[in-house]
């Protein structure tokens, strides 16, 4: 949620970063919204006129009821009672507005940043650079799923039965490599200063209303039946909410944070072949990071946070990209992302690996979430990003660690995690 002194304003601005987006049908919220906070900015002034006024003749009509003018005082009762009437009416006007207001606002989308480039959709984003070279061996690379079965690491079907569509089970030493690159990659970060936590797995409407748009909410988030919560679609949902309503000290910022949690996900739609198996599933882990910092360090926070992804995936031997995320293809409280993505070997192509977001203030002020100055509370800027998020990353480890005899290596930095285990062998 942006400013509402932005569209006061600059409302051309606002209009402008909307086509920018290709959400031409939201242009007519911006004068909505001007609209509305005329009407309850004046509601506002006539309420207080009349409170003060009823202020004024309540002292009257004590001093007539003294001098015993009882009409007069009668009369002046009278015009209380109606200008109560007229408040009450006020108070319940603007309760609408309000309402109404909330809803337009939360449907603007936040000010891209200027390197934003403009395109409609994915096909538009841009590659920004790369690291370490993209290799195609010269032996055939199965799907993923039939690497991972022939090292008896996977049952889909099993998942079919129990779960349906969209789940799996992880076995044996593929199970400890997808434990192992969640544990390496909690290190990694806490190495980098981060504080490690676990946060609630389920969180309730206004948390989600908070980080999220509307859009996003309906395409992504489970709601636990007959209660207020909904599955996490990531743990920055609920780390973000965790400081929802509050005023933190200046000395505290920045606030660097690294969450694990399992992520639930609708992923509605129809996938082609290359999204099967393990690609877009209802269930899977998830390392995050999160910053919540002052305004001026956002900028900086965002170029590490998906910098210290790439180094984290460098480390293991897989090679990735950045992809500058176009305008079009930003999520409403976004200023600015970037994608990372890795190399597959199989596609010659990459694939999208992890996401790292600045979201300015635009989520700080959905939640209320504000941090303490000389000059009073200013809105925090929030941040996050995808350390890794296995299952998908199994599919870049195991087709770039792929060997011609079926074995997959393991990188030294995840032999300890992995017992000494250096090298995945086929069963079948």
């Amino acid at each position: 949620m942006i400013d509402i002194n932005l569209i006061r304003t600059n409302p051309d601005l606002v209009k402008e970063n909307i086509k920018k987006k290709f959400q031409d049908k939201k242009l007519p919220l911006v004068d909505e919204v001007i609209e509305l906070d005329a009407k309850k900015r004046a509601l506002q002034s006539e309420g207080d006129n009349l409170r003060a006024m009823r202020n004024t003749l309540s002292k009257q009509i004590g001093g007539l009821m003294k001098e015993k003018k009882i009409e007069e005082a009668n009369a002046v009762k009278a015009q209380v009672s109606r200008n109560n009437l007229r408040i009450d009416e006020i108070a319940k006007e603007q309760e609408e507005i309000e309402a109404k207001l909330k809803k337009d606002m939360m449907s603007i989308p936040n000010i891209i940043a200027p390197e934003v480039p403009v395109g409609r959709d994915d096909s538009e984003n841009v590659d920004r650079e790369h690291f370490l070279e993209a290799k195609v061996p010269d032996f055939e690379i199965p799907y993923h799923t039939d690497i991972l079965e022939r090292l008896a690491g996977i049952d889909i079907e099993s998942a079919r039965r129990t779960s349906g569509q969209g789940f799996y089970y992880l076995t044996g030493d593929v199970a400890r490599l997808h434990s192992a690159v969640l544990a390496y990659a909690r290190d990694f970060m806490i190495g980098k200063g981060f504080t490690y936590c676990i946060p609630p797995f389920m969180i309730r409407s206004d948390v989600v209303s908070g980080v999220m748009s509307f859009e996003e909410m309906d395409g992504m988030m489970y709601k636990i039946e007959g209660e207020d919560l909904y599955l996490i679609g990531t743990s920055e949902h609920s780390m973000i909410g965790r400081f929802m309503n509050t005023i933190l000290d200046e000395k505290q910022l920045p606030l660097t944070l690294t969450s694990y949690s399992p992520c639930f996900r609708k992923e509605k739609g129809a996938h082609g072949i290359e999204e099967r198996g393990i690609y877009r599933i209802h269930q899977l882990e998830k390392q995050e990071m999160i910053v919540v910092c002052k305004p001026e360090e956002s900028c900086e926070w965002f170029e590490k946070l998906y910098h210290y992804t790439i180094e984290l995936f460098v480390s293991m031997g897989i090679p990735v990209r950045a992809l500058e995320c176009c305008s079009g293809d930003l999520a409403d409280l976004k200023y600015r992302s970037v994608d990372v993505e890795a190399w597959s070997p199989r596609q010659k192509k990459y694939f999208e690996v992890g996401s790292c977001s600045n979201l300015t203030d635009a989520q700080a002020r959905r939640l209320g979430i504000r941090y303490k100055t000389d000059k009073g509370n200013v809105f925090a800027h929030t941040l996050n990003n995808t350390v890794v998020a296995p299952p998908r990353m199994l599919i870049a480890f195991v087709e770039n660690h792929l060997q011609a005899d079926g074995s997959v290596e393991i990188p030294e930095v995840l032999w300890p995690y992995m017992g000494g285990t250096k090298v995945i062998v086929p069963k079948r």
